[in-house]
Formats: C-alpha cells, sequence, structure tokens
C-alpha cells in the first residue's frame, strides 16, 4: 500500500471516529462545530500582503504510532490463557514472543481497521482491583480536543482521564467515569460546570451503557464549558485544553461480577484505539511543528517569536510585552528601536507603561548611550550633520589637556570646561584682555590696563549681578524668555533686536506679544558685564517697567535679572508660576540662586 492511500485511509478513519462520537452522544455536533469554528485559520502566519496574522498547526491525532507506556501487557511473562467470554469459555492464548500471538501496546495507536481489529490486552487479571495505566508523553505542549479509546473487552466500572503540562511531574483529573460516582469520587453523576468554575472535574457512568463488551470511550475537553465559544479570551480554559501528558488510569474490571471469576478463566483490559485529537501549541504564531536540533518536538516560531511553543518575543524584538495570537490580532512582537547602535535589549513593563514602548537597549556601540542608544557617552558630542543611525554620530572631546578643567565636553555642543581666562571650543586660545602664561594652572592671566584709562570711568565698583530668586520673580513687573538677534549703538545707550519666544508675566498698561521688540542697555552697564548679554544666545530677563525719556522697548538696568536660559531655569520658573497662581508667591523670601 503506497502512502497516499495510506494517508487518505488515516483521514477517512479520523472523520469515522468524529462521526461516532457524535453519533453515541459523548461529544454533541455543537461542541465539535463550535471548536472547530473557533480554531479554523490559515495555515500561513502572514497574507499576501505581508500581514501578521494567527496562524495554527494541523488539527490531527496526536497519539498516531505514538509510544504508549503500560503498566501490563498479555504474555511479557509467558503465554497466558485468556477468556473474551467466561459464560461461553471463549478462551485463547497470548505470548509476547510470538507475533502471532502477542498484544503489544503498539496495537494501541497503529492504523486502526474497524473490520480487523489489531488490540493491546492485559494479562488475564488475578486481582480486579489492580490498576491498569496507559501513559503517553507528548514531548511539547498540545491543545487536547478530546481523548477516545475504542474498547475489545469488557470496559472498566471505574476509569480516570489524566492529564499534565509539566511533562509527568504532577497530574489533573480530566474526567471521573465510574458506576458509583458519589461513593468512589465523591462527585455527583452527571454534573454541570458553572462559569465560576469552567475547570471543574466531572464524573459519569454513561460509559457502562449496555453491552458492556466492546464500544468506546470519548471524552471532550470542551463539552459542557459555558465560555468554550470564546476560547482565545479565557486563559482558564486554554490552560485546561492544554497537555504534555495524558494519562488514563482503569481501576476495576468490568462484566457482570459473578462472571469475573470462572475456575482459571480470569477477565481482562483490551483496547483496538487510543487515539487524541489535537494540535501542537504555538500561541497562534507557527503553523507547523517539527523537531528542532535537539531531536525535541518544536513549534517553527513566526511573528518575531521563540521557544518550544512560540511562548516568548524573540532577541531585539522586546519593546511590547508578548501575547497570545487571535483572531482579532496577531499580536506580533516589535523590535527595539536603538537608533541602529545595538543588537540586544530588554522589555521594561514600567517604561511600556509610560509611553507605549518597553524596549530598553543594551551594550550600546559607537560611543553611545541610553535607552535608545540616543545620545552619546561622556567624552563624545552629537555630530549634528549626520543621522542619529550615523555610525559615527558621536565625535571624540578634544579638550585642550591645559586650557581645559577636564577631558569632558558639553554633549550637545561639544564645548569643554575653560580655566579662568580662556575660550575656544577646545580652550586653546586665551580671552580679550589677558595674556598666554607658561603656567598650567592660570594658563591666562588679565593683561594690564593702559595708564590712560582709569578703573573708576567704568564705574563698576558698585555693579553687582542680580541673581533670579522667587522673591525676585514676584516682586518684579515683567518676566520674559528672549533670544538676541541684533546690537546697535544710540548714543550713550545699546539696543538689542530680540525676539520675544514666550511671556511668563506682564503687569504694564499695554499687553506685551511675542514677536520682535527692543530691549536697551546702558553702555557703561554693558562694560561692567551688567548685565551680561551676549549675540544668539537665549536668556530669561525680569525687571520693572522703569519710565525713561526712551520711548520704545524694554530698558534693562543694573536692578534687572537677566540669567542665561538653561533646563534648570525653565525648571525654578515653572516652579514659581505655581507659586504665583496659588497666591503663596510671597511665602518665602530665601534667596534661590541658580
Amino acid at each position: 500500500m503506497d502512502n497516499s492511500k495510506l494517508i487518505m485511509i488515516t483521514y477517512s478513519i479520523f472523520i469515522t471516529i468524529d462521526v461516532m462520537i457524535w453519533r453515541q452522544g459523548k461529544i454533541s455536533a455543537k461542541t465539535v462545530t463550535m471548536f472547530y469554528d473557533q480554531e479554523i485559520t490559515s495555515d500561513a502566519c502572514y497574507n499576501r500582503y505581508e500581514q501578521a496574522h494567527r496562524c495554527l498547526p494541523e488539527f490531527r491525532n496526536i497519539a498516531y504510532q505514538q509510544r504508549i507506556k503500560v503498566s501490563h501487557t498479555c504474555g511479557l511473562g509467558g503465554a497466558k490463557k485468556f477468556c473474551k467470554s467466561p459464560r461461553h469459555k471463549r478462551c485463547e492464548i497470548c505470548d509476547a514472543m510470538d507475533p502471532t500471538l502477542a498484544h503489544p501496546p503498539q496495537y494501541l495507536t497503529d492504523l486502526n481497521n474497524p473490520a480487523d481489529p489489531t488490540c493491546w490486552q492485559t494479562d488475564p487479571l488475578d486481582n480486579p482491583k489492580e490498576n491498569v495505566t496507559l501513559t503517553l508523553s507528548l514531548g511539547k505542549k498540545f491543545d487536547i480536543t478530546y481523548i477516545n479509546l475504542e474498547f475489545c473487552s469488557y470496559r472498566p466500572r471505574v476509569m480516570v482521564i489524566y492529564k499534565s503540562d509539566d511533562f509527568g511531574r504532577t497530574w489533573t483529573p480530566y474526567q471521573y467515569y465510574a458506576d458509583k460516582c458519589m461513593e468512589i469520587f465523591h462527585k455527583r453523576t452527571r454534573g454541570t460546570v458553572s462559569l465560576k468554575n469552567e475547570v471543574e472535574v466531572l464524573c459519569t457512568n454513561d460509559h457502562l451503557m449496555r453491552p458492556l463488551r466492546g464500544g468506546r470511550i470519548a471524552f471532550s475537553t470542551l463539552e459542557g464549558r459555558p465560555s468554550a465559544h470564546k476560547l482565545e479570551r479565557n486563559e482558564l480554559l486554554q490552560d485546561w485544553v492544554t497537555a504534555t501528558d495524558i494519562k488514563v488510569v482503569f481501576m476495576k474490571i468490568g462484566g457482570n461480577r459473578k462472571h469475573r471469576r470462572r475456575g482459571k478463566d480470569v477477565l481482562y483490559y483490551g483496547i483496538s484505539d487510543f487515539s487524541i485529537g489535537g494540535r501542537c501549541r504555538c500561541n497562534g504564531h507557527s503553523s507547523k511543528c517539527s523537531k528542532n536540533a535537539r531531536g525535541r518536538m518544536a513549534c517553527e516560531c513566526q511573528h518575531h517569536t521563540s521557544g518550544v511553543n512560540c511562548e516568548k518575543c524573540a532577541d531585539f524584538y522586546q519593546d511590547r510585552p508578548w501575547s497570545r495570537a487571535t483572531t482579532y490580532s496577531a499580536n506580533e512582537c516589535r523590535a527595539c528601536n536603538c537608533s541602529g547602535h545595538a543588537k540586544q535589549c530588554r522589555f521594561n513593563l514600567e517604561l511600556y507603561k509610560m509611553d507605549g514602548h518597553g524596549g530598553e537597549c543594551l551594550n550600546c556601540r559607537h560611543n553611545t548611550e541610553g535607552r535608545f542608544c540616543h545620545y552619546c557617552k561622556q567624552g563624545y558630542y552629537r555630530d549634528k550633520s549626520k543621522d542619529i543611525t550615523h555610525k559615527k554620530i558621536c565625535i571624540k572631546c578634544d579638550c585642550h589637556p591645559v586650557g581645559s578643567r577636564g577631558k569632558m565636553c558639553d554633549q550637545i555642543t561639544g564645548q569643554c570646561p575653560c580655566k579662568e581666562g580662556v575660550t575656544g571650543k577646545n580652550c586653546n586660545e586665551c580671552k580679550r584682555g589677558y595674556r598666554k602664561t607658561k603656567t598650567k594652572a592660570a594658563p591666562c592671566i588679565k593683561a594690564k590696563q593702559p595708564k590712560n584709562i582709569r578703573r573708576t570711568d567704568l564705574d563698576c565698583t558698585k555693579c553687582r549681578p542680580m541673581l533670579l530668586s522667587v522673591t525676585k520673580y514676584c516682586k518684579r513687573d515683567f518676566a520674559i524668555r528672549v533670544k538676541i538677534e541684533g546690537r546697535t549703538h544710540v548714543k550713550s545707550w545699546v539696543k538689542f533686536n530680540v525676539n520675544i519666544e514666550q511671556v511668563y508675566k506682564w503687569t504694564g498698561e499695554t499687553r506685551l506679544r511675542e514677536g520682535e521688540q527692543a530691549v536697551w542697555v546702558l553702555t557703561r552697564d554693558l562694560k561692567c558685564s551688567c548685565p551680561k548679554i551676549r549675540m544668539n544666545r537665549r536668556y530669561l530677563i525680569v525687571g520693572f517697567n522703569d519710565i525713561h525719556e526712551i520711548q520704545k522697548g524694554i530698558v534693562v538696568n543694573q536692578r534687572t535679572v537677566v540669567t542665561q536660559w538653561s533646563k534648570k531655569v525653565a525648571r525654578r520658573v515653572t516652579k514659581f508660576k505655581k507659586r504665583q497662581r496659588k497666591g503663596a508667591c510671597f511665602a518665602t523670601s530665601v534667596e534661590e540662586n541658580v
């Protein structure tokens, strides 16, 4: 017989099993249809537009041709006489050493032909209370639909189906079968399952319908479970149908009690087919299972997942938490954003709760660091002419060993920290008015002033820079942030053309608007650096609306607070504004210097 005919016969037998189980009332047609409707999906994990969607391995008899571990097999200790019917003395011989008389466990899961069944069976049971067990190890997690046993002997009066989801370390009952459920298992016969406990183990005596010899016992994992139609949204039921091992235990021999022993003719257990309907569990992220490099069954994972059951996100795809695929969403794992500077990342739940991205990059390269490898590490600064993904985005600081206070420059501008009197991006020049020396401690010192210039002419002895505090902020009339864009001299004044970027406070008669404006400062104040204002920089100006002969513009004098804008200053202003809104602007007079 060729393979194609064998496959067709096997498939026909699976369909026949489903129909026969349904006709016997063991699994309702509604339940079978519901389960298939719930699980039917494409065998591809991406559609023709390369969009991810749920995919599942094929549904099949996962016990077919698998090795079943049994506690008893007829004829292992030598030839044994067994009787199919004590009343009519229909007796035969079993012998494990003789292929024509053997009844090995392989017959449990071979290709079953109902017209000519091959049966595994036990020795005649001298002790009717001795348990007989059948154990199937699946090798990985499977989603179980039904378990079916076809008998070629009397059916047991007491039987239990167990499942394990930890490879046989612990066992959980799936279903009890008994002629007296309450007496043996303390369960009501034909009990019901409620929404409060959908994984309740039930007990039934339906398996004892006459005739007791032959027939089948079938168990459906979802029969009678109220939420079975929405399985993918019920994690409790998903765990209920999941198993790595199945065990069946026969606890008492069936048949009429007076026929259990008649001379030396003792009854036995015999099964022609042990089948389990289910599919390899891949959590909706794979359409195929196969043996991996270790020889174990494993899912061929898609959607950037990994693991034997596709139960986790693959390396570098840790930007969102792993989740099982559903009919509504593939829940594809998402790559971390590391700006092209890292190959490893990890998931951080707290970060994910903040902005929907949980990826945290590890081992940033190219002299970068940070959650996304998005800024340069100490000793380097960013090259603004290159994209963030460029390998040479970070340039090493080139601070002069004598003129700078250290090797660490500003990570944004690249400006090195210069010593007193030293200037330049790399701290390699002396400021105007300073001269070079040969000492490392003070490489630049002030040059001597010409004798014809008197220091009192500048009148700088009374000049003291105003420092920002909450008291000054509250007492002054206005607070604005400006950018210096131009400068012109008008007699004894200097006119700065500024762009007002934001008005934090204003108490003048006319409303001050954002945009272009003029700021006036006395020339002698600027010479004394009181205030100190430079071109193309941003400043916070907090002062009074002084009346002056110059009609247009804002006047800045020695009572005005002029502070270069920074993140620290921004935080202070935000804090001051909150106090002002709450009416607690003057609650403290403590000077808080920038």
